[in-house]
């Protein structure tokens, strides 16, 4: 009988080293995490025809497209955006309800990365002090790190320090971003390390990035770019020191009047940099060759700077895009050599969309146009003046939101719901202001569908306004060139996400899914707990 037992426990042991052995066979080596900023779905289907075959082509090919994948709050701006894509929850939760916006305690303004009480390393720049402070909640690759016990990486690449800072989350390793101007280099901060490390100074060092200090034309024949606009046209920024927004570009010189090493975050080269610098980093933090997975999140920020410059219908776009495919498809290539087929898993998305340019769209008879928010705060400061007798009951407007100025209102004997629903109902009088929301009614009610929940799920209690605007689709606060982003509507809120890589189906679907799913997903996948205020399903049909 004691044999019997023994061989028992023996098998058991054997069959549970066995189990054990094959969970950690069926987990990927490294994730990594894409961020294409300010990528409307329609590039994926606009430019696939000139696609290689080794790029975008490649993730749908071989894994899963997800063609109705949205957003599902406002604003989508690209704070919020990295931090939902990993959190797996929305601005309500995690607390980036913008990349800069009103603090109602200190009475100023304050950015999303913003931390003062850390220093730059690589820089002495006082503009270069970031941590992920400000968000509340963990990331998918917090959770990785605290699963592991620490013995998993997570190495966070950008070249905006908000692109890097908030996909790898508070636990991260190292969070390094481009710090242009005339310094050219790759940066973090005393959150992650005290300095840099060897393989980050040897990058630093390469001249690499000077060497993009050189013309900028298009990649094949700009007669074949028949998928977007005309080159010469009123509808694009450009760059100072050149008479037209055209190619080609000489960067070396234009460089001299646009901030040194910064104008190359406004072309392709921006994105050739981040790509250089992942490859260094794959190879010089050894991702991916050990049994604890490794996450690696990545941002292209070029095609947002781009689309705010040049607009989404822009030669510039289009070259942009047919370049980052070929960026990927080198990315691919080494992650296929260093870390091996089939043991890495890669997901890209992006944090926003666009709107086409609404002055070209006005060509076209399709409603839209430009608000005006000085003249829409002189309109709302005069109505209050007249309602209340008093002045200065608006302490900020900003990201369509109305900050009151809540002690002046106390110190009147006036109630503050009766402000925020006179102002309510004034401002949706305006031309161009499709709707208007009081805080109360976001705290008190419960909205599932439309407008009204999008703005519930971008409204966070301690740190929005008392009042919420919607301008009518097609409106924006911006220049008369260039593209911009930050609203409820399908142009901002319909993304890629494409899946690819060990654990994930090949197919398609055209199911709405949500940005808050992606988390939750790699969590899944990973067998780890998901981030701490995630609200976003599995995307099961997804893994194998």
């Amino acid at each position: 009988m004691k044999k019997i037992l023994v061989t028992l426990f023996i098998l058991t042991i054997s069959f549970s080293a066995e189990a054990q052995n094959e969970n950690l066979k069926s987990k990927p080596k490294l994730v990594v995490g894409i961020v294409v900023d300010q990528m409307r779905y329609d590039y994926l289907t606009r430019f696939y025809n000139k696609y290689s075959e080794g790029g975008f082509k490649r993730m749908i090919n071989e894994g899963f497209n997800c063609k109705n994948n949205h957003f599902n709050y406002i604003p989508t701006k690209t704070g919020p955006g990295h931090a939902s894509i990993f959190t797996g929850t929305t601005p309500k939760y995690h607390g980036i309800i913008a990349n800069d916006w009103y603090d109602k305690e200190i009475k100023k303004m304050v950015y999303c990365a913003q931390d003062d009480s850390v220093l730059a390393v690589g820089s002495n720049s006082e503009f270069e002090r970031m941590s992920p402070q400000r968000m509340k909640t963990t990331t998918f690759s917090d959770e990785n790190r605290l699963f592991t016990q620490m013995r998993g990486k997570t190495i966070g690449i950008s070249l905006k320090d908000r692109g890097a800072i908030l996909p790898a989350g508070h636990s991260a390793n190292a969070a390094y971003w481009f710090r242009g101007k005339e310094e050219g280099n790759f940066i973090t901060s005393t959150h992650y390390l005290n300095e840099l490390p060897e393989w980050v100074n040897d990058f630093n060092k390469s001249k690499k990035v000077e060497s993009y200090l050189k013309e900028w034309n298009t990649l094949y024949d700009i007669l074949t770019y028949m998928e977007s606009g005309d080159d010469l046209n009123n509808f694009e920024g450009g760059f100072k020191g050149k008479e037209t927004a055209t190619f080609p570009y000489d960067l070396k010189e234009l460089s001299k009047t646009n901030s040194g090493f910064d104008i190359l975050k406004v072309t392709p080269y921006g994105n050739n940099i981040v790509t250089d610098f992942t490859i260094a980093a794959i190879i010089g933090e050894q991702l991916g060759s050990d049994n604890d997975t490794d996450v690696l999140t990545v941002s292209y920020s070029s095609t947002d700077y781009i689309g705010h410059n040049f607009g989404v219908n822009s030669k510039e776009i289009q070259d942009t895009y047919l370049r980052l495919d070929l960026d990927l498809e080198r990315l691919f290539k080494v992650l296929d050599e260093k870390v091996g087929k089939g043991n890495y898993t890669i997901f890209l998305t992006a944090d926003h969309g666009a709107i086409d340019v609404p002055s070209y769209l006005q060509t076209a008879k399709i409603p839209s146009g430009y608000l005006n928010n000085k003249t829409t705060r002189n309109k709302i400061e005069a109505f209050l003046t007249k309602a209340f007798s008093a002045s200065d009951l608006i302490e900020n407007i900003s990201n369509e939101q109305i900050f009151l100025n809540r002690n002046k209102i106390k110190n009147l004997d006036l109630e503050l719901d009766d402000v925020q629903e006179a102002i309510v109902n004034e401002v949706i009088t305006y031309k161009n202001i499709d709707k208007a929301y009081a805080a109360l009614t976001l705290t008190e009610n419960s909205f599932r569908t439309g407008v009204e929940g999008l703005l519930q799920n971008g409204f966070n209690q301690k740190r929005s306004g008392d009042i919420v605007l919607v301008p009518d689709p097609g409106y924006i606060s911006y220049s008369i060139t260039g593209s911009t982003h930050g609203s409820g509507f399908s142009y901002d809120t319909h993304v890629p996400l494409l899946l690819f890589g060990k654990g994930i189906m090949h197919g398609d679907t055209f199911k709405k899914t949500e940005i808050t799913d992606i988390a939750p997903t790699m969590s899944a996948l990973l067998g780890i707990s998901y981030p701490n205020a995630c609200i976003g399903q599995p995307l099961d049909f997804v893994l194998e």
